[in-house]
């Protein structure tokens, strides 16, 4: 047997097994296995004792929590817009304020939990008094009206209720000066109506206040343009997420982070009228003292822009406050001056003048022979002074306010002509000029016409009209005849302070310019003040409303008034009425003017009317007319 080889070295013989399995791979996989299971009791154990301490210990109170409160969606509040002058002065808008209120049962709990933790912070008690004492001193002992001292604040945050309101329309500042320090105290947004100038234009533009009864909780209009533009002004809500009280919505949980805006709010549009303060103001206190020196039932003025129907003024004895309108009578409330009809009287005789000059029927120096009394249907019908048989011009017949004188030119003029400028004049139906609780007045139908309804109409008896519509019929003819429908808003007026003009308003040509010129001049005698022998007979009726320096045109008007006992016209309560041109040769303003039964002197309404175009003249520096109006004869 050969020996081992020389020179080499032995081998081992290889191993028909695979290499061995390193030792340490199987214990390290059993050591993980078990620490995972260790981990695993120990959160297991951990949550059990995390269960129990809930269920057993806090549940209570936890309880509590949970069922007062849950996650509620509420709309946030739109800036309302503003009611403007024509000029951007204010006269309506709306302030920031908050309402403070605490959730005493909460406010309690939490308190209680807080005690719990931290044995040393005092007593709950100890703790409404010291927010007691720091409203006072941040507030003061009262707030619009509402008392805020220390004894009243601790006496709201003692009761035992979930809801308490501490005080209203507190200033943003301080409110956040509190509920950033007390965190219990919740803090709700008001809007606040404000009317720098009190009773001016009241009537116009009504009021809002803050109502809690509305869903959601906001500033409403209720009267005048803030209800009737409501919509507008109001603008449109945002959305934010609060937590609130389970059964009680409308209850926020004060505290930090418990509110999450998901939609801003819109602000509201401003409303710019077409009034100009400072002339609302003379108007308004004009109409008033008239009122009283007259002692009528009720006055009423309306300025308007000839050439555009805007509204410069309004006016009317009977005002209100709308920061305490709830103190106002119906009558403080109304805007009589569009929701009052009346009987117009002679200041209706502008329809059968001009329609007679348009159709050729008579001119300004036609003369006609004149009774002192006529007879249509069955009635006989005098003129309001006793004489005979007279040669009177076109012209004096209503610079003297005649009856028979304007029945005989309408007898000429035709029933169905007259009734259909009585439309052009736009009698009978709303002006559309924004203003609510506009009434249409009256017209009867021309196939309801008697015999002697004819014999009413031309001298301004059985229709009726606003104040609003008898101004328009004379702006039209101080507009060389086209009528144009009164309009009393401008603009409305973005937060972001762009503007929307509102759209033309419509306008009618009633009667050609010509014609409309010649009434003017015509109409000038009514306020002519004549000298000599027959002074008298040869000056208008309106003489007191003359402007020296400017020529005026204008009609007197005087109508009986319904008695209610008999039905029929009383012979001592009237409606006096005045419509004048200012000035006529270059028309720039319109006045009309109401009184309800003055029954002191004077009994007329053109010596307010004098008083308003002086103001106008000056106010608005109008020059004076080139020259005066000429005395023509009344009467030959």
């Amino acid at each position: 047997m050969p020996g081992p080889s020389r020179g080499r070295p032995v081998r081992r013989p290889l191993s028909v097994r695979g290499p061995a399995p390193r030792a340490r791979r199987g214990g390290n996989s059993r050591v993980r296995l078990t620490v995972g299971r260790l981990l695993l009791v120990g959160a297991l154990l951990l949550a059990g004792l995390k269960l129990v301490q809930v269920q057993g210990f806090q549940a209570e109170a936890l309880s509590a929590q949970a069922e007062q409160q849950r996650a509620t969606q509420i709309e946030i509040l739109a800036p309302r817009g503003s009611i403007l002058d024509r000029n951007g002065n204010q006269l309506a808008f709306s302030v920031e304020a908050r309402a403070l209120y605490v959730v005493p049962q909460r406010m309690r709990l939490e308190w209680a939990k807080a005690l719990e933790s931290d044995p040393d912070i005092g007593a709950f008690e100890d703790r409404l008094a010291d927010i007691a004492e720091f409203i006072e001193q941040t507030l003061g002992k009262e707030v619009a009206g509402q008392k805020t001292d220390r004894d009243t604040m601790l006496a709201k945050l003692s009761q035992d209720t979930t809801y308490v309101e501490l005080v209203d329309n507190v200033d943003p500042g301080k409110a956040a000066v509190i509920t950033d320090k007390y965190y219990d105290i919740g803090s709700e947004a008001r809007a606040v109506r404000v009317y720098p100038n009190g009773e001016l234009a009241s009537n116009i533009i009504g009021a809002a206040n803050w109502r809690k009864d509305t869903e959601p909780p906001a500033t409403h209009g209720l009267l005048g343009l803030e209800n009737a533009r409501d919509n507008l002004l109001a603008g449109r809500n945002g959305l934010r997420v609060v937590d609130t009280m389970q059964g009680n919505d409308d209850v926020v949980i004060p505290g930090p982070n418990r509110s999450q805006e998901l939609a801003a709010a819109t602000p509201g549009k401003s409303l710019e009228l077409t009034l100009d303060l400072d002339t609302q103001y003379a108007l308004q206190r004009m109409v008033t003292d008239y009122t009283v020196r007259t002692a009528a039932r009720s006055g009423s003025a309306v300025v308007m822009d000839s050439r555009t129907g805007e509204i410069l003024a309004m006016a009317n004895d009977k005002t209100f406050d709308p920061n305490d309108f709830g103190k106002a009578t119906d009558d403080q409330l109304r805007n009589i001056a569009v929701t009052s009809v009346f009987e117009p009287g002679s200041v209706n005789k502008v329809v059968t003048a001009a329609t007679a000059v348009e159709d050729g029927v008579y001119q300004p120096d036609s003369v006609l022979r004149v009774d002192g009394s006529i007879e249509v249907a069955d009635r006989v019908i005098g003129d309001w002074w006793d004489h005979g048989l007279l040669d009177m011009t076109f012209t004096g017949v209503f610079a003297k306010s005649s009856n028979v004188g304007t029945l005989m030119t309408a007898q000429k003029i035709g029933q169905d002509r007259y009734s259909d400028m009585l439309r052009k004049f736009g009698l009978g139906k709303r002006t559309q000029s924004g203003l609510p609780g506009e009434e249409p007045g009256y017209v009867p139908p021309l196939k309801q016409w008697s015999g002697s309804t004819f014999g009413n109409l031309p001298i301004g008896q059985g229709l009726n009209m606003t104040l609003l519509q008898m101004t328009g019929m004379y702006q039209a003819i101080a507009n060389d005849g086209v009528r144009i429908a009164p309009r009393i808003v401008r603009a409305e007026v973005s937060a972001d302070g762009s503007r929307k003009e509102m759209s033309p308003p419509e306008t009618e040509q009633v009667v050609s310019p010509q014609t409309a010129r010649t009434v003017r001049d015509m109409f000038r005698a009514v306020v002519q003040k004549a000298s000599g022998p027959d002074s008298a007979l040869q000056s208008g009726t309106g003489t007191p409303a003359a402007l020296p320096g400017y020529q005026i045109s204008g009609k007197t008007g005087t109508a009986q008034q319904i008695d209610p006992k008999c039905g029929c016209y009383s012979s001592s309560q009237y409606w006096i009425t005045f419509a004048g041109i200012l000035p006529a040769d270059d028309p720039r303003f319109v006045v009309g003017i109401m009184l309800d039964n003055p029954t002191q002197s004077p009994q007329s309404a053109a010596p307010l009317f004098h008083d308003i175009a002086s103001y106008l003249a000056q106010r608005y520096q109008i020059p004076l007319s080139a020259e005066q109006s000429p005395i023509v004869p009344l009467v030959h």
